[in-house]
């Protein structure tokens, strides 16, 4: 298998690097994350005119045909520099149910808007009982007129506080915990009964408790859909995957270049043998993971749900493991140094924390992997 770049890749890879490099020090990201909004517009708009924000959807409607690859390929960038900005709501998990769920003509009315940097779309799932159940839905879409009204509470809606549009989980029919009967909706940001409380999360991202008090979807995606949630969710761990790899790598060059410079007993820390076994463990498991990386990148594309599912469930599992790894020895290795807000390890390590428990942590996954028979079936 070939895994090396073609020309238009190793483009968009040099041009966001070049970007990230220049406009993504860790000063810079400081003082985006001090800002009213948490991030730049500035940076924001850039992104939009190198592309990024329409990357992944089709030249029909209005983006640059990008596939799993090219959206792997900016999430290690995006990690590399634990960006604020709002590319993975909007692009991959926004833009996700836009390419799957939406009519043509709702992809024609807010892809444009996208790529160009001027809708900001939040997928508002989560509740308060559901822990990491995508299915457990109480919020309530009812019909009214010829469409239809949102009642609910989502909590930890990544960027809610300044989304102009919510995607929405909310059930039509069946029990709580009924995988069947849930819906998903697009509304308004702005729409009559639509409060969001933002605030900052541990990594620094921006979050928000949201409200739905009566407020009108602007559509309704799919009436049942959670294949479509699956479907969204399992293309988003693999973009996940794909930034923890870029946060590992720079944290485990990051903590190399400290073993060589701290000193101890008058040498360097780096020529103690016990310590070069934990940055030779480290590396191991970046590799590990950037080879699971590539395969949730492939895996995502699948047809077949459950298989998908059961993939995405190991992909989590060993990127678990290994962010925590990599991310603890950083801060053993570094020592106090590491748990200060001036140094960067500390604050990779906060991302790689976020990362890990977004959609289901390692335990999670790993007890939904155990209950689905495993990675490999017994014939």
């Amino acid at each position: 298998m070939d895994f090396d770049l073609n020309e238009s890749q190793s483009l968009l890879k040099d041009s966001l690097t070049k970007l990230l490099s220049a406009r993504y020090g860790f000063e810079d990201r400081k003082r985006y994350m001090a800002s009213a909004e948490g991030w730049s517009r500035e940076v924001w708009a850039q992104y939009a005119e190198l592309g990024l924000l329409g990357l992944p959807f089709s030249e029909d409607d209005g983006g640059f045909g990008g596939g799993a690859e090219e959206t792997l390929l900016v999430a290690e960038q995006m990690g590399r520099h634990i960006t604020l900005e709002p590319w993975f709501s909007t692009v991959v998990l926004g833009g996700g149910f836009l390419r799957h769920g939406a009519e043509a003509s709702l992809r024609q009315e807010l892809v444009p808007a996208v790529a160009g940097g001027e809708a900001l779309i939040s997928f508002a799932f989560q509740e308060r009982q559901s822990r990491y159940d995508l299915h457990d839905v109480a919020a309530t879409a009812r019909r009214q007129g010829g469409g239809w009204v949102i009642e609910g509470r989502k909590g930890m809606v990544l960027h809610g506080d300044t989304a102009d549009w919510h995607v929405v989980t909310a059930r039509v029919a069946g029990s709580q915990r009924d995988r069947a009967g849930v819906g998903v909706f697009l509304v308004p940001a702005k729409a009559q009964g639509v409060n969001a409380r933002g605030f900052r999360q541990v990594d620094g991202t921006r979050a928000a408790e949201v409200e739905f008090a009566g407020a009108a979807a602007h559509s309704c995606l799919a009436e049942d859909g959670m294949d479509l949630v699956d479907r969204v969710v399992d293309e988003a761990i693999a973009a996940l995957a794909g930034e923890a790899v870029g946060a590992m790598d720079v944290v485990h060059t990051m903590t190399l270049d400290y073993m060589k410079t701290r000193t101890q007993f008058g040498k360097p820390i780096g020529t103690f043998q016990a310590l070069q076994h934990r940055a030779a463990d480290m590396l191991i498991q970046v590799e590990q993971a950037r080879s699971m990386s590539y395969f949730a990148a492939m895996a995502s594309q699948n047809a077949d749900r459950l298989e998908r599912r059961r993939d995405m469930h190991a992909v989590k599992v060993q990127l678990g493991r290994a962010a925590r790894f990599v991310g603890q020895q950083s801060i053993q290795l570094h020592g106090g140094i590491a748990m200060t807000m001036e140094y960067a390890a500390g604050h990779y390590f906060k991302r790689l924390t976020v990362n890990e428990a977004a959609f289901g942590d390692t335990d999670h996954h790993l007890r939904a992997l155990a209950d689905a028979g495993g990675l490999v079936q017994a014939a």
